[in-house]
Formats: C-alpha cells, sequence, structure tokens
C-alpha cells in the first residue's frame, strides 16, 4: 500500500508529562519451554501494558520507537481526530526509527478498546500487526463501571511464526490460481501457548468478566470454555442490547467481546480454540478451579455465530440519508505471487477517495463479499450499527468491526459524526497491505 505525504512529527511540549510512556522495541518472548518468538512489543511484554483512562479524560502517551522501522500506533474504536489516529492514510504522523512523538486526545467513547501498530508491513511478517505490538486500552465509563461481576480477565489471542506459502501445493484451501498466503506454527491466547503458563485460577461460584481479543494479524479465532457459557455483554467495547448466552465466541482479527462466566461447575478445563489445529498449536488456556487438579478437560463446541443474537430483530434501524454499495473481490496472484484485493473495481490508493460523506447525515453501507475470504471490515474513528446480516434485519448491534464470512453480505449505518479523513480498510494485514482500503473524506 502507498501511503500520502504527511506532515513531520511536530515538536513535543515536554513540561507536561504523558499519563503513558510506550517504548517499541525488539523482545525475545518465551511462549513455551524452548519456544522462543523473536518479534517487537510494546515495553518488553506481549500483550503490552493495559491503559487504561476514564471517559472524557484529556489523555498523553508518549511514544518511543526503537522498532527498527518507521512505525506509528492506531487507538483503535476511539473517536478522537485524524492526526491522533495513528494511520497515515488520515494524516497521522510516522514516528522514524530512533524518534518518539507525543498522542493527545479526549478518551471517549468508553469500552473495550485496544491499540496497535498501524505500519504497513507487505511481505515482512516481523512487523505491525504480525508482532507483539498490540494492547489493551479501557476506556472506563465516567460514572464506574457496573461491577456486576467478581473479577477481570483480559485475555488476547495472537498467531506466532508465520511462513508465506502456497496453500495449494500442501493440498489446503483456495484454488491453484491463489496467490500466497500466511501459514502459522504457534499460537497464545494470553502470553504464553496453551500448557506452558500458569492457569486462571477461579473459586466455585465466582462472576469473572472476560474481555476478549483478537489481535492475530490475519486469523479468526473460535473459542468455548467446556461446561460453561459466555453471557455476552458487548461486543467491540460497546454493551449490547441483548446479553445473550451463548457455547463460544467467534473473534474475527480486531474484534472484542466482554462476556461473563458463572463459574459453576469446579474442575481444570481449557479455555481453548474450537478448532483442533489452532489449540494444538497453543491457542488457549487453562482455567483451574480452588482445590481442584489433573489434566484439564477439553469437550469440541459447536453452533453457530449470529450478531443478530445480540440485537433487536423487531425494531427497524433508522433509515439512513444514504445507501452506499460495497463489494470486496480478489485477483488472485497465482502460485507464487501475492493476491490483491479491490473495493467497487478499484484497490488503494485508487480509492482514495472511497466516498465523501456530508457531517451529522447517516450513511449506509451495503457490504458484499464476493470472494472466498473472510474479512472483518474495520471503520476508524466512527462505530456502526448493524442493520442486516444476509437476508436478516436487525438494530441495536454497535460495533467498529464486522466480520464478512466467505461470500456473504450485510449492512452497517453509521453516522459521520467525527469529521476528518476515515480510513476503511479490512483488518487482515495482508488483504489491506494488497489494496483492501479506501479512505472516506468529509466534504
Amino acid at each position: 500500500m502507498t501511503a500520502r505525504a504527511v506532515p513531520p512529527v511536530r515538536a513535543q511540549t515536554l513540561n507536561k508529562a504523558a499519563d503513558h510512556k510506550i517504548r517499541i522495541a525488539p523482545v525475545s518472548l518465551e511462549i513455551a519451554p524452548g519456544k522462543i518468538i523473536k518479534t517487537t512489543a510494546y515495553n518488553g511484554t506481549v500483550p503490552g501494558p493495559t491503559l487504561r483512562m476514564k471517559e472524557g479524560q484529556a489523555v498523553r502517551i508518549e511514544v518511543t520507537n526503537d522498532s527498527g522501522y518507521p512505525n506509528l500506533i492506531h487507538s483503535h474504536g476511539l473517536m478522537i481526530p485524524s492526526e491522533q489516529d495513528g494511520s497515515t492514510e488520515e494524516g497521522s504522523p510516522v514516528i522514524e526509527r530512533g524518534k518518539y512523538l507525543t498522542y493527545e486526545y479526549v478518551a471517549k467513547p468508553a469500552g473495550t478498546r485496544w491499540y496497535h501498530s498501524h505500519a504497513m508491513a507487505m511481505t515482512d511478517l516481523n512487523k505491525s500487526t504480525y508482532t507483539g505490538e498490540f494492547g489493551f486500552l479501557i476506556v472506563e465509563p465516567a460514572g464506574g463501571e457496573p461491577g456486576d461481576y467478581d473479577r477481570e480477565v483480559l485475555l488476547a489471542a495472537h498467531h506466532w511464526d508465520g511462513h508465506w506459502v502456497s496453500m495449494q501445493d500442501i493440498k489446503k484451501g483456495p484454488p491453484p490460481d491463489n496467490g500466497l498466503e500466511v501459514m502459522y506454527h504457534a499460537a497464545t491466547l494470553g502470553d504464553r501457548m496453551l500448557g506452558h503458563g500458569e492457569p486462571i485460577r477461579v473459586r466455585e461460584g465466582e462472576r469473572v468478566l472476560f474481555r476478549v481479543l483478537n489481535a492475530s494479524g490475519n486469523m479468526g479465532i473460535s473459542l468455548a470454555l467446556p461446561g460453561h457459557r459466555f453471557k455476552v455483554l458487548a461486543l467491540d467495547g460497546n454493551p449490547v442490547p441483548t446479553s445473550a448466552t451463548v457455547d463460544f465466541l467467534k473473534l474475527d482479527v480486531a474484534e472484542r467481546a466482554d462476556v461473563i462466566v458463572e463459574m459453576n461447575n469446579p474442575g481444570v478445563w481449557v479455555f481453548g480454540s474450537t478448532e483442533d489445529e489452532d489449540r494444538n498449536m497453543g491457542m488457549g488456556v487453562v482455567v483451574e478451579y480452588a482445590g481442584r487438579g489433573g489434566e484439564p478437560t477439553w469437550a469440541p463446541a459447536t453452533s453457530k455465530w449470529d450478531y443478530t443474537a445480540f440485537g433487536r430483530p423487531d425494531v427497524a434501524a433508522a433509515a439512513p440519508d444514504e445507501t452506499i454499495g460495497l463489494k470486496f473481490e480478489k485477483i488472485p496472484g497465482g502460485r507464487g505471487g501475492y493476491n490483491r484485493w479491490t473495493i467497487n473495481g478499484k484497490s488503494w490508493p485508487d480509492t482514495n477517495p472511497l466516498f465523501t460523506v456530508v457531517r451529522g447525515k447517516r450513511y449506509r453501507l451495503v457490504l458484499n463479499n464476493d470472494s472466498g475470504d473472510e474479512h472483518p471490515v474495520h471503520l476508524h474513528r466512527h462505530s456502526f450499527e448493524i442493520t442486516k446480516v444476509g437476508d436478516k434485519p436487525t438494530s441495536g448491534v454497535i460495533k467498529d468491526t464486522i466480520s464478512l464470512p466467505r461470500y456473504s453480505t450485510a449492512e452497517v449505518d453509521f453516522v459521520a459524526d467525527d469529521p476528518g479523513p476515515t480510513f476503511f480498510h479490512c483488518h487482515h494485514q495482508d488483504h489491506m497491505d494488497e489494496g483492501f482500503a479506501g479512505l472516506i473524506t468529509y466534504a
């Protein structure tokens, strides 16, 4: 992806203390005994430090870039000015190697957000979201959290040790004319591979709030905790109108879920991927009740993930001022080549602008994934309301990222209420780098 020219990093004001300081630097991460991942991270840990702030609070985050490549940090899910959003496409400044800058903004809205690199990676699997450069960013409500739980656990999923492969060469995946894909050999839910970290220790009767994030570079996840169910309170940090209880969580890249689990089934359990291959790579963590021991138990969970289960099927969404159709297609790269992606027949940067909006108007995006790949589509600096999934209307589910399964459709509405250049893209790093992106501009 070709980034447009951006203004230089401005001089720093050193007489005001930073609320948070982040250093991006190389780290050797031991995710299992003898399994060392050389990557880059925030403050030497993966995930990086959890940034907590109050809704409406003015925040200063000082970032030093020792990652070895031009970098920047995107505060995902926040309504903040374009130049503070951490996206060069919107005009945010790049942090050059060995330099630093301070992001300054007012934290809003409340909810489970996150922060991560928004650098381009292209073919380099040691950059951007392929790395350990991610962490939780929690914006607490100005009036305080509801607190209807006993404790909080933050879990971020990530895939490691990636390699470019021609999937058809290993008799798996897309048709022969498809281009290169990333295959991984390790995964974590938390800081270590399944079975190699400290368990999550719980007591019978506890109500645990899990904030779960998919921080992978380009892999969706599906998670279950056998013998327990998830009461979904929020998706992408935004409370859902219907707190449905489900057997598993399906999160595409960048999606989050806040869920309550009632610890009412004593034992030792695997909280992990419903996919055997993913779980065997390490995607999971052990949950251990007090006074219980032995080998952790796993049992398969199968069901269908449906955003509309959390919405209001009988309440129609507000009528939009304008409807815009967006069709996503792949141009296969062929064996040994890299795929290209298009929105309405164009790839970035020819999608600058993608379309233009007027402040205060409501826009309905009709999303058509006309490809055999899943896409988590993300809208920067705005949230949207899901108004239809396939042929199923709904309302009330507010997100910033929606997963579109292969050959599927959905409709989402957003209000143009945060003026400035607004980036729209697939959150699979390779898809974004290969053209699946556009810029929404304000008139």
